[in-house]
């Protein structure tokens, strides 16, 4: 294994963690955006409505796209395997 391999392997992990966490971020995001505004607008500053939506949107989105997270991890792990296999 040389530094070209590692470094294709750490890009692929690293794109792979990108794939994975990206619909549960860009929801929490959106919520975050949602009710930023809402407190602006009614100008209601309590804290535990920022956390606990976003932890429900969460919540739900890890369960909604829990198929393509794991079939982005079971591709890396298969291509991981196949270049052990091969011996890189």
């Amino acid at each position: 294994m040389n530094e070209a391999d590692a470094l294709d392997i750490v890009q692929s992990a690293i794109w792979t963690v990108i794939m994975a966490s990206g619909p549960a971020i860009a929801a929490a995001m959106a919520i975050g955006i949602v009710i930023a505004l809402f407190q602006a607008l009614t100008q209601i500053q309590e804290m535990t409505l920022t956390f606990v939506p976003k932890i429900l949107v969460i919540f739900v989105m890890i369960a909604l796209t829990a198929p393509f997270i794991g079939a982005q991890l079971y591709t890396f792990t298969e291509m991981i395997y196949a270049r052990i296999e091969t011996g890189f």
